[in-house]
């Protein structure tokens, strides 16, 4: 037994944790979205839908249609229950997309005519402060599987692992192509998927009042054949982030967890985020870099925030924390990225993964920056492997096979390959670097790189609060949000 505290502590750096009869970490929506849809064909009694946001023209399996039903999520949504009177379809979004839909520069989509059948829910989440973002993105079917993770079932979505430069698929609705994406999101089953559930349950009766009871029936297997298990009977926690409203404290765990795991990295932090924003992280990673052997630490993030607001803010707060992290790096530890395609186009990344030395593995909906802390509801799911671990040996074959994975897909190498080069070289980076050239890459960021990326906005706190307390962030907020909503009438439905 190791005298060292674990990691993950229900009622602090996660909410609860609860076993899964298997876990899968899927990579990129083309996956997502196949694998979704066939355990969706399996559901017998319930669908729950959460998303930042969800598009229901968007094409299941643009490639190649291989599962029963339509295409196109909308029409599949409405044609399950054709086929099971006994199920019921619950969707809830975010109410205030439309805000952050408009800097995405696409237009929002809360409800079409095809929702018209009495056993589809359509619900607009507006439970949380002014401002806030419900930004988890989750699917649960029956309380027997749930996906959890970074992917919303939305446009600009879809994209294959090996992110090519063009892709005929990788279109929007109205025809428009758009960039590489990358992204990943968790499956579980067993008590792990029904803990899921009891939070999704949660999230609908704080959004509409109304109860949906747990789902008892156990009989069917709705996990996808082709879908291989990245590990087996495995301890699955689950981390939130769930600001203060009526009725309801607010709940950390996410940040907990994001310095939990800062601290407790002996050798390797390996992170992917759409951000780099937030100095409380920024600071305890700098920390760490000043200790003479500390960990080193990898980051992945996109060349560019997606959007000109974002960019202004993100990026400046990006260029900021940067430095800083550097300046403290005496030891040279410390290298951030951003991934490229064959001919150097960035590829987006949307993606929100931590790696612990091969200790701790988080797939979550939380990124690198002050919402996600506190302001912001997300949800991420974390393994972890102890001295006392069943099968620890293979649990930390599974983890570094995680990390490795999706740097072989940056790298455009076998992951088995990297890690021979990272047995050799004892050093993240130093692989990292042995792999880096021309062609599909990864790219660093240098001061060459992000030169002018300085803002005023850097680190601001309209655009990226910690928590909700803040008098003007709400008056501004609701001058910004109200003028939008007016404009906008939802109606909110339950037909």
């Amino acid at each position: 037994m190791s005298d060292e505290r674990p990691v993950l502590v229900p009622g602090e750096t996660c909410w609860q944790i609860a076993e899964a009869d298997r876990l899968s970490v899927i990579v990129d929506a083309a996956d997502y979205f196949r694998h979704a849809k066939a355990a969706m064909l399996q559901a017998r009694h319930r669908i729950v839908l959460i998303g930042w946001d969800f598009d229901t023209r968007i094409k299941l399996e643009p490639a190649e249609k291989t599962l029963d039903g339509p295409n196109r999520l909308g029409p599949f949504l409405k044609w399950l229950p054709e086929q099971n009177p006994d199920l019921e379809i619950h969707l809830l979004k975010w109410s205030l997309g439309a805000f952050a839909a408009v800097t995405r520069g696409m237009a929002p989509i809360f409800v079409e005519n095809w929702l018209t059948d009495r056993k589809l829910h359509f619900e607009i989440d507006t439970a949380h402060p002014v401002g806030a973002a419900h930004h988890q993105k989750i699917l649960v079917i029956d309380d027997q599987i749930a996906f959890c993770g970074g992917i919303d079932m939305t446009v600009d979505r879809w994209d294959t692992s090996d992110h090519s430069d063009r892709n005929g698929y990788r279109t929007k609705p109205n025809g428009k192509a758009y960039g590489p994406w990358h992204d990943a999101t968790t499956a579980v089953d067993g008590a792990a998927a029904r803990a899921v559930g009891e939070m999704a349950r949660d999230r609908w009766k704080a959004a509409t009042g109304r109860v949906l009871e747990p789902i008892t029936d156990t009989v069917s297997d709705h996990w996808p054949q082709d879908l291989e298990p990245t590990m087996r009977s495995v301890d699955v926690a689950i981390a939130r982030t769930l600001p203060t409203i009526p009725g309801r404290e607010e709940a950390r765990e996410v940040e907990a967890l994001y310095l939990a795991a800062i601290a407790g990295a002996k050798r390797y932090l390996y992170v992917e985020s759409q951000y780099l924003a937030s100095r409380t992280l920024a600071e305890a990673m700098a920390e760490r870099l000043r200790e003479p052997e500390g960990p080193e630490i990898v980051l992945v993030l996109p060349r560019h925030a997606d959007g000109w607001l974002e960019q202004e803010t993100m990026d400046g707060a990006r260029h900021t924390l940067l430095k800083m992290l550097w300046r403290a790096d005496a030891g040279n530890r410390f290298s951030a990225y951003h991934p490229v395609t064959s001919s150097g186009e960035p590829i987006y990344v949307h993606a929100k993964i931590l790696v612990m030395d091969d200790e701790l593995l988080r797939v979550g909906s939380s990124n690198l920056n002050n919402r996600s802390l506190g302001f912001d509801s997300e949800c991420d799911l974390a393994v972890e492997v102890r001295p006392d671990t069943v099968d620890a040996a293979d649990r930390r074959t599974a983890i570094r096979g995680v990390r490795n994975r999706l740097l072989g897909e940056h790298l455009d190498i076998d992951p088995d390959e990297f890690q021979r080069t990272l047995d050799d070289t004892s050093s993240l980076i130093a692989a990292v670097e042995k792999h880096s050239g021309d062609g599909k890459t990864l790219v660093e960021f240098d001061h060459d790189v992000i030169d002018g990326e300085d803002s005023p906005l850097a680190e601001n706190e309209l655009m990226d609060p910690e928590t909700a307390h803040t008098t003007m962030l709400q008056r501004t907020y609701r001058v910004i949000i109200g003028r939008r909503a007016a404009r906008r009438q939802v109606v909110r439905s339950d037909v």
